[in-house]
């Protein structure tokens, strides 16, 4: 049975990369929360380029 897709808003993503530039340890995050560290990654580079956690605002030109 494949996994079921989960989404999160942009408010978590942003809850999520506060903790992290707060101290949280990547790793604490991602066990806690059930996330994998490439998604959190992604989040972490959106929230430092562009701000918006929206594919259309961070795709390159």
């Amino acid at each position: 049975m494949p996994k079921q897709r989960r989404t999160f808003t942009a408010e978590f993503k942003k809850q999520m990369v506060q903790l992290y530039e707060n101290g949280k340890p990547r790793a604490d995050l991602v066990e806690e929360y059930g996330l994998t560290a490439s998604a959190l990654d992604r989040w972490i580079k959106q929230a430092q380029t562009t701000g918006s956690f929206k594919e259309k605002d961070n795709r390159s030109s």
